[in-house]
């Protein structure tokens, strides 16, 4: 009896030490639930950081060239039949058939209403001396052909007691003759007695461009 009591003791023990191994070791393979917990909140944060940093960083603004204004063309007054500084030819002055030269004009500002066109020479001994005016000149007008009056406009009173153009007729020496354009934002209200003097009066105020182009004339 006490040899079968043993062996069931033995067996009792055998099975409880068996029991205790399985359940330890399951115990020790079985993933820790608090690591399973911890990671996935860790990998979110890490996230979260991420995307606030993101959202810290400004964006590159994209660099836009910067736009180049366009230029507004200035007024401008030329000649094909003389440049600018150098000589007028004799067919208009005096010497010649003393009719007016061909005027080229360009770069009239949009809102100009009329444009007026004085032609004088400071060089003169008894002070300047005008040689042409014209007025309300319809600023649309992109030339004046040589002897030749834009149709609408008026001609004024020179210096030579008549309207109209009187072309270069100095005495001994090179003279300078400026050909004046202004764009105004008016018509001039001035009947043909009307003076250089009179028309710089009425345009106070109301140029919006001018230019002028020089031309040389003289006698031996």
């Amino acid at each position: 009896m006490s040899t079968i009591r043993t062996l069931k003791f033995l067996l009792v023990v055998l099975t409880v030490t068996c029991l205790i191994f399985t359940i330890s070791f399951m115990t020790a393979c079985k993933p820790d639930a608090s690591v399973e917990k911890t990671m996935p909140v860790k990998e979110e944060a890490e996230e979260t950081t991420k995307e606030e940093t993101e959202a810290e960083e400004p964006e590159e603004a994209d660099e836009e060239e910067p736009e180049e204004e366009a230029e507004e063309e200035a007024i401008k007054i030329e000649s094909s039949s003389f440049k600018n500084n150098e000589a007028i030819p004799s067919d208009y002055t005096c010497d010649g058939k003393n009719i007016n030269p061909a005027l080229i004009i360009s770069g009239v500002p949009a809102n100009a209403e009329s444009l007026v066109l004085i032609m004088d020479d400071p060089d003169s001994p008894g002070g300047t001396w005008v040689h042409w005016t014209i007025w309300n000149i319809d600023p649309k007008t992109k030339g004046i052909p040589e002897n030749n009056v834009p149709a609408g406009a008026v001609e004024g009173v020179t210096d030579f007691g008549t309207p109209g153009y009187g072309g270069p007729c100095p005495p001994p020496g090179t003279h300078r003759y400026f050909f004046k354009l202004y764009a105004l934002d008016i018509m001039l209200d001035l009947d043909t007695s009307a003076t250089a003097r009179d028309i710089q009066e009425a345009m106070q105020g109301h140029i919006l461009d001018s230019t002028e182009l020089i031309g040389l004339y003289g006698n031996s």
